[in-house]
């Protein structure tokens, strides 16, 4: 009786810890992407400190960087140093962590975090010309040093084909690493300004809305998405329609005929026992963000997902 009563106590004792053994093997990171518009230093003037209190306020492990050149060199070295962070800045990379950077690699690094779990993040700033948008609606953007060379179209077909001209030579070269990658068991992020909207969220709906000009079925997040990666915003936020998570611009009124907005900015996520749990916007105010940082430096708003990782 003693006996069966011992086994009866570690069973039940095993069923109450177990919950809590398994929630201590995971960890949690928050990735964020991050285009801080020429240096972070230029946008509404605002000094490079307002751009690292974007960073901590969102609570980010790791930041994809693009446009860190300023008018007076580039401030990733400086921002790295605000934050007490390491940085890599490897050909393209622009990588931002509070964790150790074990590898550096081409467009990307490879991290060792804090539960010793390692992970790849590839950091992507794509070309802005042509931008599809503005060739559908007939836009040529004051602002743009390539305006004049616009050609403007009409269909999803040309599109889609200036596209892949634009970006998707540079899509497949990263994927091509990606699948080169030694480790296969650690996860991967992409992260970036891709220059290019998702064919999530140029949808029919969309199109008959008047959100946009007409349904694409963008070629670059197809190629994502057929490679494996997941788009963390729409993975939270499924429905374009209610929730369009604009990131660019911040600069322009929503109705603004000589641009148009879109989510140009993504977290893209791929690996076993990886979850995204929450995503938000870092902003300018409430009605476009989540975390608001006013001034805003950039005119980008900036997207950061959390994720929970089985160890």
């Amino acid at each position: 009786m003693i006996i069966t009563q011992w086994i009866w106590a570690s069973v039940i004792a095993t069923m109450i810890v177990m919950p809590l053994h398994i929630q201590a093997e995971e960890s949690t990171l928050k990735v964020m992407s991050y285009n801080i518009h020429r240096g972070g230093i230029v946008c509404n003037k605002q000094p490079l400190s307002q751009t690292a209190m974007a960073i901590q306020l969102a609570q980010a492990d790791i930041v994809g960087i693009q446009e860190t050149r300023s008018p007076k060199g580039d401030t990733l070295e400086d921002l790295a140093k605000l934050l007490g962070w390491n940085h890599d800045m490897g050909k393209g990379s622009k990588i931002l962590t509070r964790y150790e950077i074990i590898e550096s690699l081409n467009s990307g690094v490879k991290v060792k975090m804090d539960s010793g779990r390692e992970a790849y993040i590839f950091n992507l700033h794509l070309p802005s010309h042509p931008r599809q948008s503005f060739q559908l609606l007939g836009i040529r953007p004051g602002w743009h040093k390539h305006t004049n060379d616009i050609v403007f179209i009409k269909t999803e077909a040309e599109a889609i084909e200036w596209a892949k001209k634009a970006r998707g030579a540079e899509i497949q070269k990263l994927l091509k690493v990606i699948s080169s990658l030694p480790d296969k068991k650690a996860p991967v992020f992409v992260v970036g300004d891709f220059n290019e909207p998702s064919h999530l969220d140029w949808t029919e709906a969309a199109a008959k809305s008047g959100r946009h000009p007409i349904k694409v079925e963008y070629p670059n997040s197809l190629a994502m998405a057929h490679a494996g990666f997941s788009d963390s915003y729409r993975m939270i936020y499924p429905d374009e329609m209610e929730k369009p998570g604009i990131t660019w611009s911040t600069n322009y009124k929503d109705d603004d005929p000589t641009t148009h907005h879109d989510r140009i900015d993504f977290v893209y996520y791929k690996g076993k026992a990886l979850k995204v749990t929450e995503v938000k916007m870092v902003g300018e105010n409430k009605a476009k963000a989540d975390i608001v940082v006013s001034p805003y430096p950039s005119d980008h708003r900036a997207v950061v997902a959390t994720f929970t990782l089985a160890n």
